[in-house]
């Protein structure tokens, strides 16, 4: 069944103790998949979904919704300040607005923040584009305590784009990348923003992908993209696992692994590819093998899918593809008149919402590995007149109880997504 494979592939990881399973506390959602248990959905657009609340105070950022319950959370910025906001998800009228520090400015891109917030019981955790980590009372937007990757961590990344990572919160522990030479992955006591450990012997700049855990032989470990490789980190210690280094790994390395069955899928965009990796327990260590490495799915911004043993995504040069898991081979590919240009996906009862950056459309298909199944499309009612010239629509689609949420920048549409 296409659920209880989604569930299998999460890693392990739920986030707080109160959730229900129509909440997306994180980026990528519960499991840090980009998938939805979420029954009752909308899943064609033949009927478009209905309009509920339009806002369009939150200024520049790529920041994506973290849903829970009635409460939506996420990043913006004004000229001079990032701030983190708290919305009702019924009205789109805030409920709080905390400023955190000067904004990122990234001209050429789009300046502001660029991850999405955790939530974790009462508190929420984000990422700033310059570096900043807060924690904040969750109800009324209290910072409890912040770091800064930069000054504290003398964090580094591969490149200048502003830092994008969304922070991962495993039991007691918050988990992030500020990179460099004192060590690529930090723990921190979630409470306090003290530090636990860090990956003294994994040094790379950090790239813009996310960090997930997964339970690997008994062994719980943290996999994470780096600005050179992919490496586990042990969950206790931070001690390195294994390391498995890739040379297409350039300017920027931005979506999230995926781990299954003692399997590391990565992709990247810049021509890398992507590559399949196997993880053999061997001591106290592991070993990491190529299964294989092509250029099948050289995904750049919009992340991919893991359904039924089945990759789906963008793939530059070659439009949406469906790609067979244990043999990197390619089932179908679709690009062109008729289909959605290159962008992120989402997925939610077994279809997959594919958000064109550069268009704001969103389509929907059946995640089929025998063919592309169009279900129809749903435009914007607007779009942002604030982004950078060189910016495209970054932010991934989210639906969280029955509710969809596309972002364009200080634009945020919230669509009714109950099945008729």
């Amino acid at each position: 069944m296409r659920l209880s494979f989604a569930l299998a592939t999460a890693g392990a990881l739920i986030v707080g103790s109160t959730l229900s399973a129509a909440d997306w506390p994180q980026w990528r959602g519960p499991g840090r998949n980009e998938i939805s248990t979420e029954s009752g959905i909308q899943t064609s657009f033949a009927t478009p979904p209905k309009l509920l609340w339009t806002t369009e105070n939150l200024g520049n950022a790529y920041s994506g919704p973290a849903v829970v319950g009635n409460t939506l959370y996420t990043l913006g910025a004004t000229e001079t300040s990032e701030f983190a906001v708290a919305m009702d998800t019924s009205t789109g009228k805030d409920r709080w607005r905390t400023t955190l520090g000067p904004t990122f400015k990234n001209p050429p891109w789009g300046d502001g923040p660029r991850s999405t917030p955790t939530v974790d019981g009462d508190r929420l955790y984000v990422i700033r584009g310059g570096g900043g980590l807060h924690c904040l009372d969750a109800k009324s937007g209290k910072i409890v305590w912040s770091k800064d990757f930069r000054k504290d961590f003398q964090g580094q990344l591969m490149s200048g784009w502003g830092y994008s990572e969304s922070p991962l919160i495993d039991g007691n522990l918050l988990i992030c990348s500020p990179g460099g030479g004192a060590g690529t992955i930090v723990a921190l006591d979630k409470a306090s923003g003290k530090l636990v450990w860090r990956s003294k012997d994994v040094r790379d700049a950090a790239a813009y992908s996310s960090v997930i855990v997964a339970d690997v032989d008994g062994v719980r470990q943290y996999i994470q993209l780096t600005g050179k490789g992919v490496v586990g980190v042990r969950a206790k210690d931070g001690a390195k696992l294994w390391y498995y280094e890739r040379e297409g790994h350039r300017t920027a390395v931005i979506p999230t692994a995926i781990y299954h069955a003692g399997h590391v899928y990565v992709t990247a965009g810049y021509g890398c590819g992507c590559d399949l990796i196997k993880l053999t327990k061997e001591g106290n260590t592991f070993k990491a093998d190529q299964v294989y490495a092509n250029k099948n799915m050289v995904n750049h911004h919009g992340g991919v899918v893991l359904l039924d043993g089945f990759v789906y995504g963008f793939s530059d040069g070659k439009g949406w593809v469906c790609q067979d898991f244990m043999s990197g081979k390619t089932n179908w590919e679709e690009k062109g008149r008729g289909r959605p240009g290159k962008g992120s996906v989402t997925c939610v009862a077994g279809h997959l919402f594919c958000y064109d950056e550069g268009t704001g459309n969103l389509y929907v298909t059946e995640a089929n590995p025998k063919a592309w199944k169009d279900k129809g499309m749903l435009s914007l009612p607007k779009k942002t007149d604030i982004r950078s010239k060189n910016g495209r629509i970054w932010t991934h689609p989210v639906i969280a109880n029955g509710k969809l949420y596309l972002r364009d920048q200080d634009l945020l549409f919230c669509f009714d997504m109950s099945a008729q």
